[in-house]
Formats: C-alpha cells, structure tokens, sequence
C-alpha cells in the first residue's frame, strides 16, 4: 500500500467503530467509485474544521459565537438541560418535548480514563446554571456508568447550591447512548424525569 493510500486508511480509522478493514474498503471505495464523492468529503471536514467552534453558552458547536438555540428568544431560559454530547443535544431536539436551553459536556467523567471534572467544563457548567435565570437543571447524560457517575456528581453539587436538579426517567434503557434511543423513549423520558 503506497503511502498516501496508507496515510488515507489510517485517518478513517480514527473515525469511531472503524477499524483496519472498514477504513480499507471505505479508502478503495471513495478512489474507485466515487472520487467526486471524496473531494465533497475532504473540502467538507476542512471547512468544519476551520468553521465550526464551541457556543459560549452551551459549549455545543456552532459556526456563530452564540448558537441558533441560546440565541432563540423562545426558549425557556429557566430550564438547563445537561447532555454529554451535540449529538445527544440534538436527539433531545428532534422530540420537540424539550424548549429549554442546553449546556453540552462535550465528554462525561471517567477517572479510569483520566478523565475529571476539567476536561468536561463542569466550572463553565455552574457558572452557567448559576446564572440567576435557571431553576431547573435536568440531567441528560447517558445511562452508562459514566453517564450515571456524571449526572450524580453534577446533581449533588446542583442542589448544595440550592437549585432543583431532575433527571431522565429510566424510560431510556440503562447502557443506552440517547443518539441511538428512538424519539419517542427520550420524549417520554424528558416528560416523566423526576
């Protein structure tokens, strides 16, 4: 395998669930068949790459300073739902049973992975949630022992602070990740949190 070929197959890899053969096949597939297709997919990554940045409220990725949803004068600014991820915020969204705001982890806490409470913002987190207009925080994490390890920590530290803190109703399969669960489990969740 030449060595551009190679260094093709090895950036597909860091892609999550794709090993040696999937990155193999994808690589042949994009240079046989679809070399277009290749061209919108590189000029695509670079552009995100270059683009997209963190909103200085939620933390989720926006080309803006401020995404769509902070800046939506509609939305409930007394309600913070917590999520681990964009993809997690955005699954929460296709329901429509949520119309409050979001904070975004970008992670969730894993001291075996050396993961704590810096690398997911937890500090940019309450000063968000402290902000003075949030009477609800509802925490969204996924129902792993990461998730539920995350959604305790942020919770016990919520309510010594004095504000409400609920949580996904178990609706959502315990081990799930919410951008895999259908619409219709995260609505009821969202509606029966406790």
């Amino acid at each position: 395998m030449s060595g551009t070929l190679l260094a093709l197959v090895e950036a597909l890899r860091c892609l999550p669930g794709v090993g040696q053969k999937s990155a193999s096949r994808m690589a042949y597939h994009l240079l046989q068949q679809d070399r277009e297709g290749a061209q919108r997919l590189a000029q695509a990554l670079q552009q995100a790459a270059a683009r997209m940045r963190h909103c200085v409220q939620c933390h989720t990725f926006t080309e803006d300073e401020v995404c769509e949803t902070c800046r939506n004068p509609q939305r409930d600014r007394s309600q913070l739902c917590v999520v681990e991820t964009p993809a997690d915020q955005s699954a929460v969204e296709r329901t429509g049973a949520f119309r409050g705001m979001y904070f975004v982890l970008m992670g969730r806490l894993s001291p075996l992975d050396g993961i704590g409470p810096k690398d997911i913002g937890l500090s940019r987190l309450f000063e968000r949630a402290l902000d003075g207009q949030v009477r609800e925080v509802i925490l969204a994490t996924n129902f792993t022992a990461e998730g539920e390890a995350t959604a305790h920590v942020i919770g016990e530290s919520l309510k010594a602070r004095g504000l409400s803190v609920t949580r996904l109703a178990r609706g959502v399969p315990a081990g799930s990740e919410l951008e895999y669960v259908d619409l219709g489990t995260i609505a009821h969740a969202m509606v029966d949190r406790r």
